[in-house]
């Protein structure tokens, strides 16, 4: 049939409006939104004919790309995604999944009144902080403990605390970009800090500290350049030979550790990653850290010390504008509790057991995936192949996680194509494409994910009549 044909064919919008499953969505929706879905249907099928993929107008199958479009007008918003691009801490995707421990926590705190600033034991005004600092110092070894919204907010506050009005030295190689074009330099600012830079980008050496250090100095900062690497002809100043400086000037020494790790990587054959307790043990005054990032908890800002300096910023004014919420508090709390056991924290927190789960077990999992899918449509052709997963959210950039993928592809869609219907399906599939294939990591896909990402290869391979 010549395509004109065809497209004499196409139905008339009115003529779908009075289809009595769109009538049920107009009751729902604004007439508006229901005529574009309409109308972006009859388009898309219009542009597969002239494309050639289309030889016999199918009304039902228009239809039913109208109420597929529907349903992505109405689940628009903040919602689940699957996350296939094997990068565990995802910072566009929300970062650290929840464990089960922080989601059970908050359900009971949401849904009922709390202790939350109500000393049980007096009968008293309490103190919010009061519920996760204890812990938090007990898996820490540090003096005191405190809690903000995320960790530009923590590193804002300690520098405003204790550096105000006064000078902050730090290294040149560790004025970092934390995101969102956010940067070391500029939050001090806002803090009211004055940056003194010392060394180079590449090298820095303890005289470029000691040159520095006047009658204004406020602060020794060290800034964790956890997003990044520079290798070749470096140097940097070890983290004990700041202290010990510090100690000698009567100058407290500040460290932005960003990711927050509690696990000691090394033993696990990464790359050595700074621990909260290794920067504690070496004497410094104050830390700080995410808890969203290697921790694996909720986004909040965690800042760990000497009781000096920790609950001068307690008493800070800005600590209210930047305190965490009762449910913050208590996903904090039941992500910390794992802690106490370290195999139970890689058991149980989603973000440490992505990373350190084996590549055998991604296969298998891989090999199930891959069935269901081919189950589920003949239309597409998968394979398993190795590749790398990456840690991501600005923690250790230059670790490559072995692990397994399922590649899929069907030579009449463009990659690119199925890329974008896989983040349209009703469950939004975030996926990388690798030489002209779908790539999807095993390592941060969820069993319980499978079947809808089966599903959605079969809607797509239906809806491209493949």
């Amino acid at each position: 049939m010549l395509k004109n044909d065809l497209f004499r064919k196409l139905p008339k919008v009115d003529q779908i409006l009075d289809e009595s499953v769109v009538k049920d969505e107009l009751k729902n929706l604004p007439r508006k939104m229901v005529m574009t879905a309409v109308r972006r249907a009859i388009d898309n099928y219009r542009n597969l004919i002239i494309d050639g993929k289309v030889f016999e107008v199918k009304y039902n199958d228009i239809l039913r790309e109208v109420i597929y479009i529907i349903e992505g007008f109405k689940i628009r918003g903040l919602k689940k995604v699957i996350n296939a691009s094997g990068v565990v801490i995802h910072t566009n995707l929300g970062r650290s999944v929840l464990p089960k421990k922080a989601i059970d926590n908050i359900m009971n705190v949401a849904q009922n009144y709390t202790n939350l600033e109500y000393d049980l034991e007096t009968g008293k005004r309490g103190l919010r902080y009061s519920h996760v600092e204890e812990l938090i110092k007990k898996l820490t070894g540090a003096q005191s403990a405190l809690v903000v919204n995320n960790n530009a907010a923590a590193v804002m506050l300690a520098l405003n605390t204790i550096c105000k009005d006064k000078e902050a030295v730090v290294s040149r190689g560790q004025l970092v970009e934390i995101g969102g074009s956010f940067r070391i330099p500029d939050v001090m600012t806002f803090s009211g800090a004055s940056l003194v830079e010392v060394g180079t980008t590449n090298r820095t050496h303890l005289y470029d500290y000691e040159r520095a250090i006047n009658e204004n100095t406020g602060v020794l900062l060290k800034v964790h350049t956890s997003n990044f690497k520079i290798l070749g002809f470096t140097e940097d100043v070890a983290l004990d030979e700041l202290v010990k400086l510090s100690r000698k000037n009567l100058i407290p020494i500040m460290e932005d550790i960003g990711s927050g790790t509690l696990v000691d990587f090394s033993k696990y054959g990464f790359t050595y990653e700074p621990t909260v307790q290794r920067s504690i043990e070496s004497g410094v005054d104050v830390v700080t850290f995410s808890g969203d990032k290697m921790l694996g908890g909720p986004q909040a800002g965690i800042i760990v010390g000497k009781s000096k300096y920790v609950d001068k910023m307690k008493q800070n004014q800005l600590t209210r504008a930047l305190r965490v919420d009762k449910m913050t508090l208590s996903a904090l709390e039941g992500t910390l509790m794992y802690y106490m056991n370290e195999s139970k924290a890689i058991d149980n927190i989603p973000t440490l057991n992505m990373i350190l789960s084996s590549s055998e077990k991604q296969k298998k999992r891989a090999q199930v995936l891959m069935k269901k899918i081919k189950d589920s449509t003949c239309k597409f052709e998968c394979r398993i192949d190795n590749d790398y997963s990456l840690v991501g959210g600005g923690s250790m950039p230059t670790e490559k996680i072995p692990t397994y993928v399922v590649r899929v592809k069907n030579n009449q869609i463009e990659p690119e194509t199925l890329e974008t219907k896989l983040r349209k399906s009703e469950v939004p599939i975030i996926v990388r494409i690798s030489n002209d294939e779908i790539t999807m990591d095993l390592r941060t896909i969820f069993d319980k994910d499978f079947d809808i990402i089966a599903k959605s290869f079969k809607t797509i391979g239906d809806l491209l009549k493949i």
